[in-house]
């Protein structure tokens, strides 16, 4: 698959993606890519996330690759269950945040844990970093098996965001790249 055969969809987490963030440069850069706008970004609601990535996936014309970063990761494998089967192609899921660990952002934990474990519908890939300080790397490892998602280490990145160097994140649109063909 090409991105020009796919509408990509780019669901930020907590706090949106700034203009120097990779998911708001893939957004300029890609033709066939749309952000998923949510209400509020400063305070979460798991449920109402998840219908605008319903609502965004039904609107599409074309099929779906879903692209995730941080709360977005987990706003999109709540909605995962609830979305047509035919229309979503695959995920490319970056910087899974652990809302079940007990030091996690309260307010955003609660809203989004647990982390659910059922398989994903979909071709998955999660690219999880060893220096993050949102999620060790063993818990997401093993919510990529959980998934059935591909588990990509990103060795010493960070969160995988603006704050870690990760603006235009080159290697990222190559792998996204990969994983569009393998779709």
């Amino acid at each position: 698959m090409k991105t020009s055969d796919c509408d990509i969809l780019i669901v930020p987490g907590y706090q949106d993606s700034g203009v120097d963030h990779w998911q708001s440069r893939w957004e300029r850069q890609l033709s066939t890519a749309r952000r998923v706008k949510q209400e509020n970004w400063d305070s979460p609601n798991k449920d109402e996330w998840v219908r605008k990535i319903i609502e965004d996936v039904a609107a599409a014309k074309l099929p779906v690759v879903l692209v995730g970063h941080s709360l977005g990761v987990l706003a999109i494998a709540h909605a995962a269950p609830l979305l047509p089967r035919d229309k979503v192609q695959g995920a490319f899921l970056v910087g899974l945040p652990d809302v079940d660990r007990p030091d996690f952002m309260p307010e955003i934990g609660r809203a989004f844990a647990p982390i659910p474990r059922d398989p994903l519908p979909f071709p998955s890939v999660l690219i999880a970093s060893r220096t993050d300080l949102h999620c060790d790397y063993e818990k997401a490892e093993d919510i990529a098996y959980a998934w059935g998602s591909a588990i990509v280490d990103a060795g010493d990145a960070g969160h995988i965001d603006t704050e870690s160097g990760h603006g235009p994140w080159p290697e990222g649109l190559m792998r996204f790249a990969g994983f569009l063909k393998r779709l």
